[in-house]
């Protein structure tokens, strides 16, 4: 029963690889992404846990959870040696998968609309969008900041809810733990290990 279980979620994503090819067009790849996202967190016939792999699945792909990490530590990024930074960068991961995933509900029952897209570099794109709670809620403005270096890939960098940017406020957020600990990134590793755990 058990490797039943095993072969049917297999084969979940081995059907689903090819949902997963979003357009290079930085405004198409979020509406792309985002819609098939509303699709399938709002699909009754799967469970929680298809939900979360799904989910953790188009955030490795599509997000420069990396780069974003880096951002998010500051200067500590460059003193910091080489072993600790690849701790940060496994714990930051796990961090920001399981902060993603623990909210699932918040982006299932919505309307989302692609409002325009601004070209801020050759390798930044900004798009801009609204989400529509159907259940009547107020619409919420988002901004997704768009890496192309690689033109094949898009990656989100960032995004900007009601012009705040998510990875600013938590850089501030990591900041405040770091200046309260010497600046010693273990103990930011500790915090953010602490918060996998429970």
């Amino acid at each position: 029963m058990k490797r039943l279980g095993i072969f049917l979620f297999i084969l979940f994503f081995s059907i689903s690889t090819s949902i997963f090819a979003y357009s290079t067009n930085p405004r198409e790849f979020v509406d792309e992404l985002v819609n098939e996202a509303i699709d399938i967190l709002s699909d009754k016939n799967l469970n929680e846990e298809q939900k979360i792999a799904f989910v953790e699945k188009i955030a490795l792909e599509n997000v420069d959870i990396k780069a974003l990490g880096l951002y998010t530590l500051g200067v500590l990024r460059k003193s910091s040696s080489d072993e600790d930074i690849k701790n940060y960068q496994n714990s930051f991961e796990k961090y920001f998968l399981k902060s993603l995933t623990s909210r699932l509900t918040d982006y299932s029952s919505s309307k989302f609309e692609i409002l325009g897209d601004d070209k801020k570099s050759a390798n930044t794109t900004i798009v801009n969008s609204k989400v529509t709670p159907i259940d009547g809620g107020p619409e919420i403005k988002i901004d997704w900041r768009i890496y192309t270096k690689n033109q094949e890939k898009p990656l989100i960098r960032d995004l900007i809810v009601e012009g705040l940017s998510l990875a600013r406020v938590q850089k501030e957020e990591f900041a405040s733990i770091l200046s309260s600990n010497n600046n010693d990134i273990k103990k930011l590793i500790d915090k953010l290990d602490e918060f996998i755990q429970n």
